[in-house]
């Protein structure tokens, strides 16, 4: 099976049910036999290197369903572009629950499209599961109960990244670049959380870049000019792959970390040029399929088995392909716990009820866990570094307070 060709702006059926089917009237989620979840992702604009997450959770759905689904029911996941813009992304979560009434939304995308939704789908009591973004108040569930976020939290791993600099390079001058936007300034929060006092004049410069520039190369000559031998690069794919590039081509040789959203071997450093992106340090919570010491781990070869089969257009060497499987596997989860009872509410309570959750692709010793406190599934990462074919895993599993 090829992937789906997806159109601009327009509604995707991706998991098995016809687009035909009869709208549920309201409070029917439970006698019907169809589990319809919305998710908005950036099919196109800036950040469209991340369409391939609703991708292969429409594909994963679809695999699902042909094994019997969830207690019968099939799963309906009905993904909409919203190019990375929150009003758009406002406009096509209103359809989803008004006109489609989904039951709940799923990995919609993006710090930015789901600040612009928070308020309104809580208020609307409409489970906002597994966000596709580590801010933090996607962990709030004293304001914000029907929101859970699934990315390790940005703040934790800026937090990582500084507290690794002060243990290697004390001495460090550090440059920054960020997204001017809520994502950017989490992961900037995190690490001047530990590097505060006298440790914050480390930082020597730090340059902002909007979604809506053509290139951060400016930027990038401006953090050279201020003599940083350390660059924390907080950017998403297409502003990664172009400051690795404009890194190595200004000979600009700094101890260089990326954070997590924009380490992709396949979307982001292979276009970026391999050889210069070696050296390179991030944080991983999942396994990478580029990585050789999981050739023949069993989950990684059950991974590729289904990529041959349900998502054949898919890059088995972009990261965001292990990533959405993983999210998908949590929601099978949550709604196989939900039993019969397909409610908003139960779900809701199924959601923060994710005890020592295990899925293969996660790193070893890194388990999935919820509780009606703590709506944040991810809270460990490891630190890794790339070699030119690969990342390589070093240290311990860490959290941001190790």
């Amino acid at each position: 099976m090829t992937s789906p060709r997806i159109p601009r702006r327009s509604l995707v059926i991706g998991a098995g049910l016809a687009a035909g089917s009869a709208l549920l009237p309201a409070g029917a989620f439970a006698q019907s036999k169809e589990i319809k979840l919305g998710q908005t992702m950036p099919y196109s604009g800036p950040a469209s290197a991340y369409g391939t997450i609703g991708k292969v959770q429409q594909a994963w759905f679809k695999m699902v369903n042909e094994q019997g689904g969830i207690n019968g029911r099939m799963i309906n996941l009905l993904s909409m572009d919203d190019g990375y813009s929150p009003p758009k992304a406002v406009e096509q979560v209103r359809k989803l629950v008004e006109q489609e009434e989904v039951v709940a939304l799923f990995q919609t995308l993006g710090t930015p499209s789901n600040s612009a939704i928070h308020k309104y789908v809580n208020a609307k009591k409409v489970p906002h599961l597994f966000v596709a973004t580590g801010a933090t108040k996607w962990n709030d569930p004293k304001n914000y109960p029907y929101t859970f976020g699934f990315n390790l939290s940005y703040q934790t791993e800026g937090e990582i990244y500084a507290r690794y600099i002060l243990k290697e390079k004390p001495n460090a001058k550090i440059a920054i670049l960020y997204q001017n936007d809520d994502y950017g300034k989490d992961v900037l929060t995190g690490v001047k959380r530990v590097l505060a006092g006298d440790k914050a004049k480390m930082i020597v410069a730090e340059q902002t870049y909007e979604v809506t520039d053509p290139t951060v190369d400016s930027q990038i000559l401006t953090l050279k000019a201020s003599g940083a031998d350390t660059f924390i690069n907080i950017t998403t794919p297409k502003f990664a792959a172009q400051s690795i590039r404009k890194v190595a081509d200004a000979g600009w040789k700094p101890l260089h970390f990326i954070n997590n959203v924009g380490a992709s071997v396949g979307s982001v450093l292979t276009p970026a040029g391999l050889d210069k992106s070696v050296g390179l340090i991030t944080v991983q919570y999942y396994k990478d399929a580029n990585d050789p010491q999981w050739k023949d781990d069993p989950a990684m070869l059950q991974w590729r088995g289904f990529m041959g089969k349900y998502y054949r257009d898919g890059n088995v060497a972009d990261a965001s392909n292990i990533y959405g499987v993983i999210a998908a596997e949590l929601m099978v989860q949550v709604l196989k716990q939900c039993g019969n009872d397909i409610s908003r509410e139960n779900i809701r309570k199924q959601a923060e009820n994710i005890k020592n959750f295990k899925s293969g692709l996660l790193l070893p010793g890194i388990t999935l866990n919820t509780s009606p406190t703590d709506h944040a599934p991810v809270d460990q990462a490891q630190l890794s570094k790339f070699d030119g074919k690969q990342w390589v895993l070093f240290g311990q599993v860490l959290g941001g307070g190790q």
